[in-house]
């Protein structure tokens, strides 16, 4: 009688144990649905598509956090060859085609304005930049977008324009950034473009005051903090496309980039003088093959304004 009362009280703490660690499995694998049907719900933004806001020739859709400040300083130095380069200019540092020193500021976390001023034709520039898409780490979301619109402005006399109307000194330029970052390594980005000139630029007979563009770009990780960037703009004008006296020629730029604390440093090579695409798109007369491209570097660094956060630009 004995032995069958135990034997009973063991097969029931048995069938307790089992009991108990089936509902403990169903419970962990009910959670682990739960948390798989919330994170679908809540898809993450992808981060640090780019390491700037620009790469050579073009912006990025990178924006600047709320209240943070970048500081820039973009230079193009002279021909490296050609007949305005070599020895006698030491490969064109002796000289620089423009120089550009300007400022973004975050109104919101995707919405900046924009303020600078270039040393070719003394343009200064004020305008907006917002992100109003993001791609998400699921998928659902595949494409970045960002879209810029800037005002220029020419103040001062330049001898080879002639200003009738105080109208004529202004230009605009807008543009829609699609950027997709396909791995850790790689991140491209296609951009359509519209200039405007309210005068021709530069003033040639049958020149036009509006030109279509369209620029592809990309940035390649190599190591944690560096990468190739490569940068192309292809403007679609008939009159550029068949005029002879001057030839104008596609802004093309390729260089490396670098992270380095608080900075991001880009040195790169383009046959493009300007670096308002105000500029470049309206008048690049330099090529590649004749040695008229030139060494140039940007530099951005990111104050962060907020007294309330730590560290800076993502």
């Amino acid at each position: 009688m004995k032995i069958k009362l135990l034997a009973a009280t063991v097969l029931l703490l048995a069938m307790q144990q089992t009991y108990a660690q089936k509902t403990a499995k169903d419970s962990s694998s009910t959670d682990s649905l739960m948390k798989s049907l919330s994170s679908d719900d809540k898809a993450e933004p992808v981060t640090a598509a780019f390491k700037s806001t620009m790469l050579i020739l073009t912006p990025t859709t990178e924006t600047i956090k709320k209240k943070n400040l970048n500081f820039m300083v973009v230079h193009r130095f002279g021909d490296i060859a050609g007949s305005q380069g070599g020895g006698k200019t030491l490969w064109g540092l002796d000289n620089s085609s423009d120089i550009y020193i300007g400022f973004e500021y975050g109104l919101t976390d995707n919405l900046d304005i924009d303020f600078g001023r270039s040393k070719y034709e003394q343009l200064i520039n004020l305008g907006l930049k917002y992100n109003f898409l993001q791609q998400t780490t699921d998928g659902s979301v595949p494409v970045a977008m960002t879209i810029i619109g800037q005002t220029g402005l020419k103040p001062y006399h330049v001898t080879t324009t002639v200003f009738d109307d105080y109208t004529n000194r202004l230009n605009y330029f807008a543009q829609l950034i699609l950027s997709r970052k396909f791995s850790s390594r790689l991140s491209l980005e296609v951009a359509p473009s519209f200039t405007r000139n309210n005068l021709p630029y530069p003033f040639l007979v049958g020149n036009g005051n509006n030109i279509f563009s369209l620029t592809a770009a990309g940035r390649l990780k190599l190591t944690k903090r560096m990468g190739v960037v490569v940068d192309y703009v292809h403007p679609f004008s008939h009159f550029r496309r068949n005029s002879n006296s001057p030839k104008f020629y596609n802004p093309l730029g390729v260089g490396i980039e670098m992270e380095t604390g608080g900075h991001v440093f880009t040195l790169n090579f383009t046959n493009a003088q300007a670096i308002s695409p105000m500029n470049y798109i309206s008048d690049t007369e330099s090529s590649w093959t004749k040695g008229q491209y030139r060494l140039g570097f940007t530099i951005t660094r990111v104050f962060d304004l907020n007294g309330k956060h730590k560290g800076t630009y993502k």
